[in-house]
């Protein structure tokens, strides 16, 4: 590899840092919420950090630590997680399309690193799938975004022990937030996005004490994600 291979090489390094810069710093303090809810959760600090290495899913590893703190069963919070990160398939077969002509390895190691956030910052930057040693800035979004929310998750877990009990608590407001913001601009663009919603809602508090929360989940995204077919059908363009 010659100087200016390296040099390529660097200036997509730099380029990608600077546009994953800003998923770093929204994940930073949601992961920190992450881990001290964990830990209240009764995660202990390899555990938590253990799913942010393994899982690196923010929404399900919130309703995944709350599930454990739950006590439901493995099993719900796995079908339950499978079905939130449902998708991700769709997120990775569009973004595999962009990348299309880069080598298998590049594929699949790019996918790994997808989540709403990185894919959406990675869809707006398509000029650099053109260019020379490409893969290495959209790599570089992936991987800082990555190590920001291990170690987020990290911090958190450590502060779940220090920080009194009565702010860990608070922060439990972090997970609906996350939701809401997730939520609202979406609901803005389709107005029936909102139907869906309340529903998803309305049919986990129906069956929850009759199946259990962790199934009362489940059944209410599904059911509410076939609801969405219908009700969306007429805004699609």
């Amino acid at each position: 590899m010659d100087l200016e291979e390296k040099q390529l090489i660097k200036m997509q390094i730099r380029d990608g840092f600077i546009a994953g810069s800003p998923i770093v710093v929204g994940y930073i303090p949601i992961a920190i919420a992450y881990g001290v809810l964990a830990k209240q959760a009764g995660l202990s600090l390899l555990e938590l950090t253990g799913m942010s290495l393994f899982v690196f899913a923010g929404a399900a590893q919130f309703m995944g630590a709350g599930m454990i703190g739950m006590g439901v069963s493995a099993m719900e919070i796995i079908i339950a997680t499978f079905v939130l990160n449902f998708r991700h398939f769709v997120m990775s077969l569009s973004f595999v399309n962009q990348i299309k002509h880069y080598a298998m390895k590049w594929k699949f190691l790019l996918t790994i690193g997808l989540t709403d956030e990185t894919f959406s910052v990675s869809s707006i930057y398509k000029k650099q799938v053109s260019q020379t040693y490409g893969y290495f800035f959209y790599g570089t979004i992936m991987l800082t975004s990555y190590l920001s929310w291990v170690i987020g998750s990290f911090l958190g877990g450590v502060l779940g022990d220090v920080i009194p009990e009565t702010l860990t608590q608070s922060m439990g407001v972090a997970l609906y937030a996350m939701f809401i913001g997730l939520l609202i601009p979406s609901v803005r663009k389709y107005h029936r996005i909102a139907i869906i919603s309340l529903s998803a809602m309305f049919i986990n508090y129906l069956v929850s004490p009759y199946i259990g929360q962790g199934w009362g989940i489940v059944a209410g995204t599904i059911i509410a994600a076939c609801l969405g077919i219908f009700v969306l059908e007429e805004e699609k363009v």
